[in-house]
């Protein structure tokens, strides 16, 4: 069992195993409690925070006793707070990443299930394991950006409901990254997109989980959702304003016609302009009880048809840059006559990712596969480039998902 003890911010000395933080988690500035303090600039970090008090294990760190001279001061610093400290992990590939990235997903859906499940119970969300699984999916995004938000997008017809706040997460950070914001607004923007359904726990399972066309009544019931989520977030007193906004409006349109309060261009927050634009990408490339997933490429291009009236020109444009024209896992033919899936974004251009060929569309049959970057030729004249998307089943390809995430 640790062995804890609460002190003031003020007696905090290098060498401490810090528990936990008092106060609400959204104040704390760092992703996470747990931690050896190593750096006199981690006390200062805590000491311009609005925290406090800190607890430490002392069976992990040291105890105040063992402090023979003090630490420097814990100066507060004059101008707005520092942000978060961030370890920037070396960028590695997709393969490198992806093994990983199922083992985040798994770890973060019962996360979610977790946190649906104290909902239901009345008790508080735990804002500390929700901080950890953004932190998890942030860290993951920065090695690759493509491996989470992919393995993601494969989840189960029935853990859709925890498996999307999953998703929505990684595309609302990485969304947040494309658009240059903040580490603090990158938090905000992942804390936001884990929580945004959390009012799905009042919808009764029958209509969350039917598999034929809901009727007005059920559909009057589901659009319910964000009202009771904000609801709940509201209750719990630990929750930024950012998430529960997004929570209350990320159904709403550039036009004025979503839900709940139909607001219109302006009226509509950033952070809630991002997770409405996520939240469409997750929902029609998922496999859902009453239809298919589209395919990653095709559904970029009917978001792209609504983006007029539903999205925000800047916030859906930097959305194509953080996950391409064609998305990892889609399935695109070759000007060749081959088809390939994309396996990996390309730094050069948009439409020329590194595609793994491996059928001939002029014969018919499986081809050897190889990796191709088509942007290494992207300026030759009879350079190989995508001339459009596919549809696996068209061409009966065995075990498609396999061939970019296997």
């Amino acid at each position: 069992m640790s062995n804890l003890k609460k002190i003031s911010v003020s007696e905090l000395r290098s060498g401490m195993y810090l528990h936990a933080l008092s106060g609400s988690w959204i104040d704390h500035p760092f992703w996470r409690a747990k931690f050896v303090i190593e750096d006199i600039d981690d006390i200062k970090l805590i000491a311009s925070s609005k925290i406090a008090e800190v607890w430490i294990d002392v069976d992990k760190g040291a105890d105040t006793w063992q402090m023979v001279a003090p630490a420097e001061p814990a100066a507060v610093p004059a101008k707005a707070p520092a942000r978060a400290p961030v370890v920037v992990p070396k960028p590695v590939s997709m393969a490198d990443e992806i093994d990983r990235a199922r083992k985040i997903c798994d770890s973060a859906s019962k996360a979610v299930q977790s946190m649906f499940r104290e909902t239901r119970m009345g008790k508080a969300i735990s804002m500390e394991a929700a901080g950890a699984v953004v932190q998890d999916i942030s860290l993951s995004i920065m090695r690759n950006p493509g491996a989470l938000i992919s393995v993601v997008r494969l989840k189960h017809v029935d853990d859709y409901t925890y498996m999307h706040s999953v998703a929505v997460c990684a595309l609302m950070v990485a969304l947040a990254r494309q658009l240059d914001l903040s580490e603090d607004g990158t938090r905000e923007a992942g804390l936001a997109g884990l929580l945004h359904d959390l009012g799905k726990v009042d919808t009764p399972p029958e209509i969350l989980n039917k598999t034929g066309r809901l009727t007005d009544e059920e559909f009057a019931i589901i659009r319910q959702h964000p009202v009771q989520g904000h609801a709940h977030l509201k209750q719990s007193g630990q929750v930024s304003e950012i998430a529960m906004d997004v929570c209350l409006h990320h159904h709403e349109r550039i036009d004025g016609k979503g839900y709940p309060h139909g607001l219109a261009g302006d009226e509509i927050s950033l952070f809630a302009k991002m997770g409405a634009v996520c939240d469409v990408y997750d929902a029609i490339t998922s496999n859902r009880p009453y239809k298919h997933g589209w395919c990653p490429a095709e559904s970029i291009k009917r978001m792209t048809e609504w983006s007029v009236d539903q999205y925000d020109k800047t916030i859906f444009q930097a959305f194509v840059s953080s996950v391409g024209i064609y998305p990892v896992g889609s399935l695109v033919r070759l000007s060749s006559g081959k088809l390939g899936v994309v396996m990996e974004q390309s730094a050069k251009s948009l439409i020329a990712p590194r595609v793994k060929v491996f059928f001939s569309t002029k014969s018919g049959v499986y081809i050897t596969p190889t990796i191709v970057d088509l942007s290494q030729s992207i300026s030759e004249d009879n350079a190989e480039k995508i001339v459009g998307y596919e549809d696996a089943a068209k061409w009966k390809i065995r075990n498609f998902d396999q061939m970019w995430a296997g």
